[in-house]
């Protein structure tokens, strides 16, 4: 079931069509990934999501109805750039933000203190926007986007200013909200975050939509899947029936290969064309098509 369902979105500027006719599903209760190069209609989708922009043709389902203003009090928001208002106390401003979102006073304040301990950051309730740096700002939005514990969750490029440390820490309770049974919206450049997170994912380019579907599909179906070799012995060749070299290393005891399978040779042509040649195979696997890679190829197409 989808919790939100963009369907046959178009959405102008002037003469500039920054969405031609793009629709999505994001499935309830999973974590959905929105990608593309910078300037192909990412935001401006997330932007209609949440009724900051009307689009000009197509609709947008919530719970298979007519998204509503209603509605949006229950969808999380964390856009790229960051809103927090410098002069206030971070604890002021958390408060007023949770209460924005419907939360009472009480609530608010008791939630925020256990999400502020869990962040290791109660002693900053105090202080200033402008006294924290950029990460430490990172967590009190983030704290602020789902301290209402929202159906929809749209974090936008949620990693920016954080250091891997805490930037597994917004991973882990990114993946703990999924179990708690939040849905997600991930929108991030960040192809590893993608591959550790995403259940689905759509890919803009352009303004149009050119994939979308699960993760493990569109690795299958897009992905360049390649064969690790270690073996000793000469140095391999191409055999164009059969696969191209992608690289071929020394290592200290063997040599370390990496194949690119013409199309329609299997692994026991691969492994034939190898024996062939004389090689001393000592490990033979596939190996994962990386979204990353998908990515580049698809949007350079």
């Amino acid at each position: 079931m989808s919790l939100i369902s963009c369907q046959h979105i178009t959405k102008r500027f002037g003469t500039k069509t920054a969405l031609d006719d793009v629709s999505v599903d994001i499935p309830q209760g999973r974590i959905f990934g929105l990608l593309g190069p910078n300037g192909a209609g990412k935001t401006t989708l997330i932007r209609i999501i949440n009724r900051i922009l009307i689009q000009n043709e197509g609709a947008v389902l919530f719970e298979g109805r007519p998204i509503t203003r209603e509605d949006v009090a229950r969808i999380g928001y964390l856009p790229e750039e960051r809103g927090l208002y410098r002069k206030m106390k971070v604890g002021d401003q958390a408060m007023y933000l949770a209460q924005l979102k419907g939360m009472s006073a009480s609530e608010a304040s008791a939630e925020l203190k256990k999400w502020f301990q869990k962040f290791g950051i109660a002693s900053w309730w105090n202080k200033k926007v402008e006294e924290l740096s950029k990460g430490m700002a990172q967590k009190v939005q983030f704290i602020t986007t789902v301290v209402h514990r929202p159906s929809l969750l749209i974090l936008d490029e949620p990693f920016s200013g954080f250091d891997p440390v805490n930037a597994q820490l917004i991973r882990d309770e990114i993946l703990a909200l999924k179990e708690q049974g939040a849905t997600i919206l991930l929108s991030t450049h960040n192809m590893e975050s993608v591959e550790q997170l995403c259940d689905n994912i759509a890919l803009i380019n352009k303004s149009r939509l050119v994939i979308s579907g699960s993760v493990d599909a569109i690795r299958r179906d897009y992905g360049q899947h390649r064969r690790s070799v270690e073996y000793t012995g000469a140095p391999l060749q191409p055999d164009s029936a059969v696969f191209d070299l992608v690289s071929d290393e020394a290592m200290d005891e063997c040599r370390m290969a990496l194949l690119a399978p013409a199309p329609g040779a299997d692994n026991a042509a691969v492994l034939t064309a190898l024996l062939a040649q004389g090689a001393n195979i000592l490990s033979f696997s596939e190996t994962t098509a990386r979204m990353n890679d998908i990515f580049i190829s698809l949007v350079q197409s």
